[in-house]
């Protein structure tokens, strides 16, 4: 049984952050009901061009990404009668999940005291751009913007002398990771309130999610008064220690070496290199020959390891004892047996998707295809013991798909 079997969601939002959140919860066992705009469904069902990728037909992931495993409603909130309907789910609801600003919550009645008022113990949720305190309290905003762009991430990746700023490395970036952490205080908030009987108000925020994210860089920067700055593209990376930083291998592909005690591992790496010379070297003799000599060590192991395939140096580096990973794309984790031996990656329908990063019990997470628009509406709807002459009458007034 997976820990939130039971719970019932209804997701009032739209894009990738919060309902990737939704997306979470439902692969922890909740049920989770999306409301969509009865004529319109989710902006993101149409979004089908990301940078140079574009995707024709379905199953889109841009949609089944953030969207896995839940079923969809058809409704038009704004319509009284559509209205009466989401009160209907929100009555048997034990979470309320949106991504609305105050004033279009306020205009379609769905803030916290309005749900409140028909179910007193649901926990509210809601993920914003800049959080729920502040003048911009208010503004709407996009990862790129508020997680990418305004936390700090975006400056501290790109180099000096690049002009502009190193964009986000895919679509939903920041979404998924701020939506995991929604999902993370959803679960937290439902614990509270089976021990204290209180429903709590959840917030996360792009922004706050973004800076939480740079938290030890910026720890570290407010402690020296020094922004990070990135290493010019091609630098070894670490001044003072060989063993963290990137190497080519002879096929064109990289890999990383992150020992942070670089004495410790430094034998054992000559070892592996057919280097074993290198161990008495007194120039790497100890840390701080290590340190003061990393340019000639650098130099050193980047002539070595690019005598070989990447696909060799793994293997040989089988054995070894120090953190090292191989540079892989978006299309070749796919072939990472380590990935694989995790379920890291979830068949959801036609579609392969990563699932999300929680396991219980060693399980890997199970979920199913997004839902086409309101493709459950009228299951969801006898659920809530509407009959069908009624959901008859709701279609012809144009509240429900």
């Amino acid at each position: 049984m997976r820990p939130l079997e039971g719970i019932r969601v209804v997701e009032v939002a739209m894009y990738g952050f919060v309902p990737s959140a939704g997306a979470v919860l439902a692969e922890w066992g909740a049920d989770v009901v999306k409301i969509e705009h009865a004529v319109t469904g989710d902006p993101q069902r149409g979004l089908r061009q990301v940078g140079p990728l574009r995707v024709e037909g379905d199953p889109n992931p841009n949609v089944e990404h953030a969207n896995r495993g839940k079923r969809s409603v058809g409704l038009d909130i704004a319509n009284p009668e559509g209205y009466e309907v989401l009160t209907e789910l929100v009555r048997g609801a034990d979470v309320f999940l949106t991504s609305f600003l105050p004033q279009v919550r306020a205009k379609l009645r769905i803030d916290v005291d309005d749900i409140r008022a028909v179910n007193p113990s649901i926990i509210y949720a809601r993920g914003s751009a800049l959080g729920p305190r502040g003048d911009e309290a208010s503004k709407g905003g996009y990862d790129m913007t508020a997680f990418w762009a305004r936390a700090g991430i975006a400056a501290t990746l790109t180099p000096p002398g690049v002009e502009g700023m190193i964009s986000p490395p895919g679509p939903a970036f920041g979404d998924t990771i701020s939506g995991t952490n929604l999902a993370g205080g959803i679960a937290a908030a439902l614990l509270g309130r089976e021990r204290t009987g209180k429903p709590s108000v959840v917030d996360v925020s792009l922004l706050g999610s973004g800076l939480w994210s740079m938290g030890h860089g910026v720890a570290v920067s407010l402690r020296l008064d020094q922004p990070m700055v990135a290493p010019v593209p091609g630098a070894h990376g670490a001044p003072t220690n060989p063993l963290s930083g990137i190497y080519a291998t002879s096929d064109g592909r990289y890999l990383a070496f992150v020992m942070l005690q670089a004495a410790r591992f430094w034998p054992d790496v000559c070892r592996h290199v057919d280097r074993p010379e290198l161990v008495d070297d007194p120039r790497f003799a100890d840390a701080e020959s290590l340190a003061a000599n990393t340019p000639e060590a650098v130099a050193i192991l980047r002539e070595v390891l690019a005598t070989r395939t990447l696909s060799e140096w793994t293997e040989r580096f089988a054995t070894l004892a120090g953190p090292w990973a191989p540079i892989q794309d978006s299309v070749q984790v796919a072939d990472d047996a380590q990935i694989r031996a995790n379920g890291y990656l979830v068949k959801a329908g036609e579609l392969e998707l990563v699932s999300n990063p929680v396991q219980f019990d060693e399980t890997p997470a199970e979920t199913g295809p997004g839902p086409e628009f309101a493709a459950q509406t009228e299951e969801i709807l006898l659920e809530a013991g509407l009959d069908w002459d009624r959901i008859i009458a709701l279609k012809a007034a144009g509240a429900v798909t």
